[in-house]
């Protein structure tokens, strides 16, 4: 269904990408799909047509940062056209499961990761503010643009034409739907 979707220009499809190390992935998130596996989607669904993009997220400083050229290169070498990053967000509730978390898997690393986290949101944990929460403020969050920017541009990514998706059968629902 997809790929006849994708040939009338009516779907792409995005997957996540946060590490490349099998490990780190079954520490981070225990009940998702390994790298491989994530690859290996993007390869299926590139060969039946479908445009796919990789979102590299989050990026933890100090965790999986230093993998964010490789992500991209594995990405592009599977056959995704796009693709974009996003910083760690810790908002509300999020935020202390995370520090808990971080103390227990990386101890020693644990005060310098939340240190970056807060020098990239204005020195708080989260920022809400449209145009900087996906991507973070200061020179972490500035080094982490530029790398992913120059990864880009040398990969191919992201140019333009991949994802012109064809809107014009869409019809926005009129009024308020059933909730029965």
């Amino acid at each position: 269904m997809l790929a006849e979707m994708a040939r009338l220009r009516l779907v792409s499809v995005f997957i996540s990408l946060t590490t490349l190390d099998d490990e780190l992935k079954c520490i981070l998130e225990p009940r998702a799909a390994a790298p491989k596996a994530r690859l290996r989607a993007i390869r299926v669904l590139r060969q039946a047509g479908v445009p796919v993009g990789v979102l590299c997220a989050p990026m933890i400083p100090m965790i999986n940062d230093s993998e964010l050229e490789a992500l991209l290169s594995e990405a592009k070498a599977a056959g995704a056209l796009s693709a974009s990053y996003v910083m760690l967000r810790l908002p509300l509730e999020v935020a202390p499961l995370f520090d808990e978390w971080l103390k227990t898997h990386y101890p020693q690393r644990a005060d310098h990761v939340m240190s970056l986290i807060r020098q990239s949101r204005g020195g708080a944990v989260y920022d809400s503010t449209f145009g900087s929460r996906m991507r973070g403020e200061g020179p972490f969050a500035d080094l982490l643009a530029q790398r992913y920017a120059l990864a880009i541009k040398r990969l191919g990514l992201n140019k333009r034409g991949g994802f012109a998706l064809d809107c014009d059968a869409f019809c926005p629902p009129g009024g308020q739907m059933s909730l029965l």
